[in-house]
C-alpha cells in the first residue's frame, strides 16, 4: 500500500503517471500534469471508475464522489490524492 503522507507532490505525480501508463497502456513521455484524462488520454467513464478503484486499492483511501467527478487532468488526480493526506 502507498503511504500518501510520505510522498511529495512531485513523487505523487510520477506515481500517478506510472499507474496511468501501466493501466491504460499510455506513453509516459506524453503524460503531463495538464493531460486531460478524457480528451487527451481517451479514458472513458468505465476507465475512470477502474482508476478510482485501483487508487483505493493502492492507497487504502477512497476518493469522494464529489471530488472524483471534478477530476479532469493528471494534476487534478494528484491534487485529490495529496488532499487526502491532510488532516481533516
Amino acid at each position: 500500500m502507498i503511504d500518501l503522507n510520505t510522498m511529495s507532490k512531485e513523487q505523487l505525480r510520477l506515481w500517478v503517471i506510472d499507474l496511468l501508463a501501466e493501466m491504460f497502456e499510455l506513453d509516459k513521455a506524453q503524460l503531463t500534469a495538464e493531460s486531460n484524462l478524457y480528451s487527451d488520454l481517451d479514458i472513458d467513464s468505465i476507465d475512470a471508475v477502474d482508476l478510482s478503484v485501483k487508487l483505493k486499492q493502492l492507497t487504502g483511501k477512497r476518493l469522494q464522489p464529489e471530488v472524483f467527478k471534478n477530476i479532469r487532468t493528471i494534476g487534478d488526480v494528484v491534487d485529490a490524492l495529496s488532499g487526502m493526506t491532510e488532516p481533516a
